[in-house]
């Protein structure tokens, strides 16, 4: 299971410096369900990586930037162009060769904009409240409805709940993206390509409950 992850300045025992990291709760989630995680960290736009793998999850992390999607960048926006050009070829690489794909949080935004859509850039003025990421470091609860005969109700049930990190949410739908799962003020917190192959996107966090690896089964079994 190839994993998506982050270049960002890091401390640990005596070193503060660039590293490529990834929260171990995207490792242990993925060993739980069966899969043995590789950690992809941002190396330019060659997407040959893939051949090493059976299956990609797009991870969380900062905003996709607005430029993708055609919109300059708002005061709230913070991005990693750097890791989007690695993100966007790897994600068009994997739908090219029908590699199982799962999207976390801003893994699903990913989809959507390589796929054509766009994001809200900051949802609380959208929505009119900070319920999807409460505070800095705090994930918010969520109760996300699945749409019935979807793929991810057939995972997860018609109802899920999740923990949600995001300022930022689906606008514009990609090009063939479904939408099937909604918080309750309507945010779109599930997407997925309808057909055989598995594409799937959720705004939530599922690797937080290392426990609970339903879907990470799920993109297990879609490489069998």
């Amino acid at each position: 299971m190839g994993i998506t992850s982050y270049l960002e300045k890091a401390s640990w025992g005596v070193w503060h410096t660039d590293a490529a990291l990834l929260p171990r709760s995207y490792v242990d989630s993925v060993r739980n369900a069966g899969g043995v995680p590789v950690l992809l960290p941002p190396a330019g736009e060659d997407a040959d990586v893939l051949s090493a793998v059976d299956a990609l999850v797009l991870a969380g992390g900062a905003d996709v930037e607005p430029e993708r999607y055609g919109q300059p960048a708002q005061g709230k926006t913070v991005t990693r162009p750097e890791r989007d050009a690695f993100e966007f070829a790897l994600a068009r690489a994997a739908l090219d060769r029908g590699l199982p794909v799962l999207g976390v949080c801003r893994g699903m935004q990913v989809l959507t904009v390589a796929l054509g859509g766009s994001l809200i850039q900051h949802l609380p003025d959208r929505v009119g409240h900070t319920g999807h990421q409460p505070a800095p470091g705090v994930y918010g609860p969520s109760r996300v409805a699945l749409a019935g005969g979807s793929r991810l109700a057939g995972i997860l049930g018609t109802e899920t709940k999740g923990q949600c990190y995001h300022h930022q949410a689906v606008d514009r739908l990609g090009d063939g993206l479904a939408a099937v799962g909604w918080a309750a003020d309507g945010t779109i917190e599930a997407v997925e390509l309808p057909g055989d192959d598995f594409v799937v996107g959720v705004q939530w966090h599922p690797e937080q409950d290392t426990q609970e690896v339903r879907l990470f089964a799920a993109l297990v079994a879609a490489c069998r």
